[in-house]
């Protein structure tokens, strides 16, 4: 399998910022794992929208997948509670 390029959006990069510093980095290399396996066990896709989710313990990471350019976009990153805002 190929590898993606991860892109992740400004204000998605500066969402994990206030988290604990243990909880930043898994979430940080469940984010970079993306390009890996941007669909990973446990992805799924959000229902009327071209959106995936991860869950990280609270916190989901939305995100886009284009396979033609073979890239991820992380869109989002939020509590449970607030990301599908």
């Amino acid at each position: 399998m190929a590898s993606y390029r991860l892109f992740i959006k400004p204000s998605a990069a500066k969402e994990p910022e206030g988290l604990p510093r243990s909880q930043r980095r898994r979430v940080v290399t469940r984010m970079r794992r993306l390009a890996a396996d941007p669909r990973p066990h446990g992805c799924e896709e959000l229902s009327g929208e071209e959106k995936y989710r991860i869950r990280q313990s609270p916190y989901r990471v939305l995100f886009t997948i284009d396979d033609t350019a073979c890239e991820v976009v992380i869109v989002s990153f939020a509590q449970r509670r607030d990301v599908y805002r």
